[in-house]
């Protein structure tokens, strides 16, 4: 793996050298161009992304597949939800490790970029012969995906609130 200090990655926070040594060991440094895709929404995948280097933007279909809108007149509409840069090392696709569903959104590289790698295989391996760290890793995700929930729950309540008082006003 690349000299990337993994003490840096908010995900292995907490984590002893040796901890982290061992946590390494199921990275593999992956290159990607600008402009291709790392994740596609919909796709089923096992592996979990952190961003080392460049800059990606996460989208997400507005529609559901196979929903038309007549006013609506684009042939793919997304919405951004996020641009991401390296230097916070990004964690992406953590999901796939927990469970084998369908991909949420869409990453794509806005420059060239270099992601450490790990698929649900590796990482449950890992968790078995070194308990310890898997229960801080899975800790760890399970914060950030609750956390991730609780920011959508808060969205949902905006949006039904704003979807209300406008329907109520144009009645």
């Amino acid at each position: 793996m690349s000299g990337v200090d993994l003490s840096c990655v908010p995900v292995f926070e907490g984590l002893s050298a040796a901890e982290l040594g061992k946590v390494g060991e199921i990275f593999h440094e992956e290159g990607r161009p600008a402009g291709s895709v790392v994740m596609a929404e919909g796709q089923t995948g096992d592996e979990m992304f952190i961003l080392v280097r460049g800059q990606v933007q996460i989208s997400k279909a507005m529609l559901l597949e196979g929903m038309t809108v007549p006013l609506l007149n684009m042939e793919s509409p997304r919405k951004v939800l996020a641009t991401l840069k390296h230097d916070l090392h990004p964690v992406l696709g953590e999901v796939a490790l927990i469970d084998e569903e369908h991909r949420s959104a869409t990453v794509r590289t806005v420059t060239d970029c270099v992601f450490l790698v790990t698929n649900r295989e590796k990482f449950f391996d890992l968790a078995r012969r070194e308990p310890d760290i898997g229960v801080k890793l899975l800790l760890t995700l399970g914060r950030r995906m609750a956390a991730t929930i609780r920011r959508s729950n808060a969205e949902v309540v905006k949006l039904t609130t704003a979807l209300a008082l406008s329907l109520r006003k144009s009645v």
